[in-house]
């Protein structure tokens, strides 16, 4: 491991991370790991990711540095071999095989670099009948019983972005993943392999709703149960001005709270039959439309009542607890979310914007002391193309 630089900060300040460029989870969980302090090195190909989006505004590469190497080039692996030399993690989202069939495979990379954690993050995984095939987000949460979940019972399900699948069952579990190997890596000297599936973290999410389904507090269903909108006192309502309130008051206190403030003391005994929930959130849906946004934001301010006004992406960073706690920030004139979580001894923060690609080869080369980083590319447009969104895992 390198000797962490004194104007690093985070945790993992130190620790060498080798990121084979592709499109979502991959990149978001080494920014996370770039966040925390990690030196992250993305290796991009020529021509870039794929990824429809300016290279300057693709925050997911923030606090990286980015070379360029042709991976089917005569001496591609060769150089990504070379950065494996000094990494303490790799991070990869291509379909399983082709890192593989590219030379930069966990065997080819443990060969030389016996300790390092190979970070593999795929939809469906490095085997099973789907393996092989093309995904998004939407079909790995649909397949998990997530999607289903979410959603009106009168209408088809909601799909939350690329948050619950990408994100949450993705990158987040891989992060872990590689955190708990890099801790045995450190202990014992051997690396391994993660494999990190969007299908298996997306149902990890779910395990308090499986273990309530068998219990028999949760209907398999949409819009009949406690957290999925079925409760009246847990949902979101309609206001004057076309805005929206959210309500969570669950426990007893807070729904007491809330009943008094908005002024339906008596149907508050509904709470508790639910044979009048309808009832119910007919009186609240009608209550909050007699006032807008700001008024209802503004009549509970102060209160343990658990309402809040669902605020736009770009209306979130002004909100005055978010601002005061800096849960975003401004870096090279982009509102970003700040890095999450917050440490007391070693502080994270946004040092550098998106890495350009290609941009830091010769600073990386000296840095890490590679030296092959420097030859000459040789672009190759035939055959797999491994950083194709149709040929990767996810």
């Amino acid at each position: 491991m390198a000797v962490p630089d004194k104007g690093v900060h985070g945790p993992l300040a130190g620790v060498r991370v080798v990121e084979l460029a592709g499109i979502g989870p991959g990149p978001f969980a080494a920014m996370l790991l770039a966040d925390l302090g990690a030196d992250v090195v993305r290796v991009d190909r020529p021509g870039g990711a794929g990824l429809a989006i300016d290279p300057a505004y693709d925050v997911t590469n923030r606090n990286k540095r980015s070379v360029v190497v042709d991976l089917k080039a005569a001496d591609g692996a060769d150089r990504v071999l070379a950065l494996v030399d000094r990494a303490d993690v790799l991070i990869e989202g291509y379909r399983p095989g082709v890192a593989e069939r590219l030379g930069v495979g966990p065997e080819a990379c443990h060969a030389r670099n016996p300790g390092l954690v190979y970070g593999r993050m795929t939809g469906w995984g490095q085997e099973g009948p789907l393996a092989q095939r093309a995904g998004h987000d939407i079909a790995y949460i649909a397949l998990t019983g997530t999607l289903g979940m979410i959603g009106s019972p009168d209408q088809p399900p909601a799909v939350p972005a690329n948050l619950v699948g990408d994100y949450a069952g993705g990158s987040l579990y891989l992060v872990v993943g590689v955190l708990a190997a890099l801790h045995h890596a450190r202990a014992t000297g051997t690396g391994q392999v993660v494999d990190a599936a969007i299908v298996d973290g997306a149902s990890h999410l779910s395990a308090m709703i499986h273990g309530m389904v068998a219990a028999g507090g949760w209907q398999d269903r949409r819009g009949a149960n406690l957290l999925d909108g079925g409760c009246p006192f847990y949902g979101t309502y309609e206001t004057a001005d076309g805005q929206y309130m959210a309500v969570g008051a669950l426990e007893q206190q807070f729904y007491d709270e809330f009943i008094e403030l908005i002024g339906l003391r008596e149907i508050a005994p509904a709470r508790k039959d639910l044979a009048r929930w309808g009832e119910l959130r007919d009186a609240v849906t009608a209550r909050f439309k007699t006032r807008t946004r700001a008024e209802w934001t503004a009549h509970f301010e102060g209160s343990d009542a658990c309402v809040a006004p669902v605020l736009s992406l770009r209306e979130a960073p002004h909100h005055p607890h978010l601002a005061a706690r800096g849960t975003f920030t401004d870096h090279g004139g982009i509102t970003q979310p700040a890095p999450a979580p917050r440490f007391s001894a070693t502080p994270a923060s946004v040092r550098t914007g998106p890495a350009q690609p290609g941009a830091d080869t010769a600073e990386v080369a000296r840095d890490w002391d590679v030296s092959a980083l420097l030859g000459p590319d040789t672009p190759s447009h035939s055959g797999e193309n491994p950083h194709d969104p149709t040929q990767e895992g996810v």
